[in-house]
């Protein structure tokens, strides 16, 4: 399996904006965009203006890192969002907010969404009370979303929801109780992404 490796920092700076891939730390003084937001490399600072090709490239590369996914995986988006009856780019942005692995995230049951992955590669994660243990795992409306019954797998969960305190987006619904659980009221839609995004610009790079 492939994976996003090096320093995750760089990413945000190679990006020029947040990208919250460390969770909780990124709003600390300790986030490394905070001291040093110029792209990386010895050459970062002196960049001139982009051409369209490297604007159009860098939106799709923004979103690939945000959400975890590797080219091959986004290609197969690409095309799912491509044979939809809505607009292609929200139809794209749609996908990738319902991974399992995002929607745990937004839930606020993990800091980040690679935590998220190994919640769920871990089994800690159950949707409408079956182990789910892929993070690509796509949710649907009426989902229900809940750490696995069992002690280790509710502190994780609970231990996440204490350390952060990010706002649930509108397509979701988190209870609290004993045992955490969120749902799926309705499809993501386009204003539920948490960073901006051009989606056109995605749909015109992919569609050369």
């Amino acid at each position: 399996m492939g994976r996003m490796l090096g320093p995750v920092c760089r990413r945000c700076r190679r990006e020029g904006m947040k990208l919250f891939l460390k969770g909780a730390r990124c709003e600390t003084p300790k986030c490394a965009f905070e001291r040093r937001a110029s792209p990386p490399g010895m050459h970062g600072i002196r960049r001139g203006k982009m051409t369209d090709y490297a604007l159009h490239l860098r939106e799709k590369q923004k979103v690939k890192v945000y959400y975890g996914v590797m080219e091959r995986q986004f290609r197969r988006y690409f095309q799912m969002a491509s044979r939809s009856k809505k607009n292609t780019g929200e139809a794209l942005m749609s996908i990738l907010e319902r991974r399992l692995d995002n929607v745990v995230y937004r839930l606020g049951f993990a800091v980040s969404r690679r935590q998220a992955r190994q919640l769920i590669r871990h089994g800690h994660i159950t949707v409408n009370g079956r182990k789910v243990d892929i993070p690509s795992y796509l949710t649907s409306v009426g989902d229900r979303i809940r750490p696995k019954d069992r002690p280790k797998s509710i502190e994780r969960v609970q231990a996440a929801l204490q350390e952060s305190n990010r706002q649930v987006p509108d397509f979701l619904v988190r209870t609290e109780q004993p045992v955490p659980e969120g749902q799926v009221v309705r499809l993501p839609e386009l204003s539920d992404v948490s960073i901006p995004v051009q989606p056109q610009l995605i749909i015109e790079f992919c569609s050369r």
